[in-house]
């Protein structure tokens, strides 16, 4: 059995992007394996951003693998899974990623929430039957709620207030204290308006609409 705290997580916030690189395949495999343009620049252990026919995949933060093959375009995905071709079809996860080339800081969170992602089923009777089923159906959009000490000048509210106005996803980390890092996609908002609660700090919130589920490296 093991337990732990959230206490000295770090969230940061992508702050910088590459170009925009082909990606005209994907492997059937674990992990799959992307072949991407020639030259693409991609690395072990970069960062970046995958935007894929494949609805299970795309928007979906991942680290690279060692790049093989002559020249070297075939990177994998490394902790993805897409040997099931009735969820990845095969042949038929071509798209783009973009690499992260920076992070900025959201500092001074005060309390964070989770929110959606609860499953939702049919529920359905046979004449015959004396008792109901159901089948699992979707899952409620889910998204992350931090509220931040009020101070407009740190860098990491500056670019929350940037996405709030651009409408443009960013990804975002959280490294753990035990050193395993989850990454996400999301839509970024923020309520500029501090709450004014006698002693209490002046706060905002900053709300994450996620748009693929987590990716999360040991």
């Amino acid at each position: 059995m093991s337990v732990s705290l959230p206490n000295g997580s770090l969230v940061a916030i992508a702050s910088g992007y590459g170009t925009v690189k082909t990606m005209s395949d994907i492997s059937n495999a674990d992990p799959g394996v992307a072949t991407l343009e020639i030259g693409h620049g991609i690395v072990l252990n970069d960062i970046f951003e995958v935007t894929s026919a494949w609805s299970r995949l795309t928007n979906k933060i991942v680290k690279a693998g060692t790049p093989t093959g002559s020249p070297a375009n075939d990177v994998p995905l490394v902790g993805i899974d897409t040997t099931s071709t009735s969820i990845y079809p095969a042949a038929g996860g071509a798209g783009t990623i973009r690499e992260i080339t920076g992070w900025t800081q959201l500092s001074q969170i005060l309390e964070s929430t989770s929110n959606g992602g609860e499953q939702q089923f049919l529920t359905y009777q046979f004449l015959e039957g004396d008792a109901q089923l159901r089948i699992p159906t979707f899952k409620n959009a889910s998204g992350l709620t931090f509220k931040i000490a009020d101070d407009p000048t740190l860098a990491g509210y500056l670019l929350v207030a940037e996405a709030n106005d651009d409408r443009l996803p960013r990804a975002v980390r959280i490294t753990l204290p035990s050193g395993s890092v989850i990454y996400y996609q999301a839509y970024l908002s923020l309520n500029r308006t501090p709450s004014l609660t006698i002693n209490e700090l002046m706060a905002v919130e900053v709300t994450l609409s996620l748009l693929a589920e987590p990716v999360r490296y040991a």
